[in-house]
């Protein structure tokens, strides 16, 4: 599924091709999307089709079309503070984006059926806390991943302001994924080749709506032998976070907004722009005929129009190249890190303010 937008050069190009299609259509979403590079969660020697607008699949790791995953960001309408539970967490790429909306107070859980998958989840997640440029500039919820099947889930578990499920879901399903939502909560996921909707409005009142059509592998349920009693999923817990984190997300709070505070008016980047757009030039040949002896021998000669045409794409690709070189030199300043670096506290406690970053 997918192949709805032009393929990326890079995560920022693919990014803009589904702005340009409508598929991400409000700025948190962006946002979001551009701090996580699709890339990053692509196996070694398949990198070169993370930003194409296509599903991958290798072995239990899969990772859907970005189309999807921005429809299903767009229709969750995430907030700061909700909880969500994503069935079928895969990689953990969705509900990464998911906390850098919901942000420190929410809560963000993952249910997946491969425990292989639940440990490349982890790793990846581990990888975007410590190496990406990008951590510094939101506040984040981590995603807490357990292995198991989703349709197994523990009657007593709580429920969640947002739901999504990454496989088909069986009509007969349908109930049990309801039950899981709070009253005013969404639930997105695909029923009978239809990405949809749902939304809770009482105790047993719902409204659906249709998203776009698509093509999801099923929900795999779980073999029993007979009299054999099925695993049962239990939930993360949602706990309550200790004064020392409480503490560290407050002092980074202060010390980013009088970062933004002291950069408004400046001619400063919050974020990389948007490349710009190579032009595509037509090239333009001239049949013409030469006289060789008494033969006429036909002969191609390029236009003086391709000649400019060739000198101005030129031009383009100079500009692109200087635009991304700047680029490259503001994404290396780490405003954040350095206000704590210079902070008088020891060491130790200026390691833990940065999550042990190294960077």
């Amino acid at each position: 599924m997918g192949g709805a937008v032009s393929a990326g050069e890079d995560n920022d190009d693919l990014i803009d091709n589904l702005k340009e299609a409508q598929y991400i259509r409000t700025e948190k979403v962006e946002q979001a999307f551009r701090a996580i590079d699709r890339g990053n969660y692509y196996l070694d020697g398949y990198r070169d089709s993370a930003y194409k607008d296509l599903a991958w699949k290798h072995g239990n790791i899969h990772l859907s079309a970005p189309c999807i995953y921005s429809e299903v960001m767009e229709a969750l309408k995430l907030q700061p503070g909700l909880s969500f539970l994503n069935l079928g967490s895969g990689t953990g790429y969705l509900s990464t984006m998911v906390g850098l909306i919901i942000g420190p107070f929410g809560v963000n859980h993952g249910v997946e059926l491969h425990k292989d998958v639940v440990e490349y989840a982890r790793e990846k997640l581990d990888e975007f806390i410590k190496n990406s440029d990008s951590f510094d500039k939101f506040e984040f919820c981590e995603p807490v991943f357990v292995v198991g099947n989703c349709l197994e889930i523990s009657t007593d578990s709580h429920q969640y302001d947002r739901i999504y499920c990454g496989a088909g879901v069986q009509k007969d399903h349908e109930n049990y994924m309801k039950v899981l939502l709070k009253i005013g909560g969404i639930l997105v996921m695909p029923i009978e080749d239809q990405l949809t909707q749902i939304t809770r409005t009482g105790q047993c009142t719902w409204e659906s709506k249709n998203i776009l059509a698509v093509s999801f592998a099923p929900l795999v349920q779980q073999s029993r032998a007979d009299g054999e009693k099925p695993d049962t999923v239990q939930l993360p817990p949602v706990t309550v976070r200790s004064l020392q984190d409480l503490s560290r997300i407050y002092i980074r709070r202060t010390l980013r907004n009088l970062a933004n505070d002291g950069s408004q008016g400046k001619d400063t980047v919050q974020r990389v722009p948007q490349k710009r757009k190579r032009r595509r030039c037509r090239r333009r040949r001239i049949n013409t005929y030469v006289f060789v002896g008494n033969q006429l021998i036909p002969q191609m000669v390029e236009s003086e129009e391709e000649e400019h045409a060739e000198e101005e794409h030129k031009e383009v690709e100079e500009e692109e190249e200087r635009d991304i070189g700047d680029i490259e030199i503001l994404k290396q300043v780490n405003v954040l890190r350095h206000q704590i670096m210079a902070l008088p506290l020891p060491e130790s406690l200026k390691a833990y303010l940065l999550y042990y970053r190294e960077k």
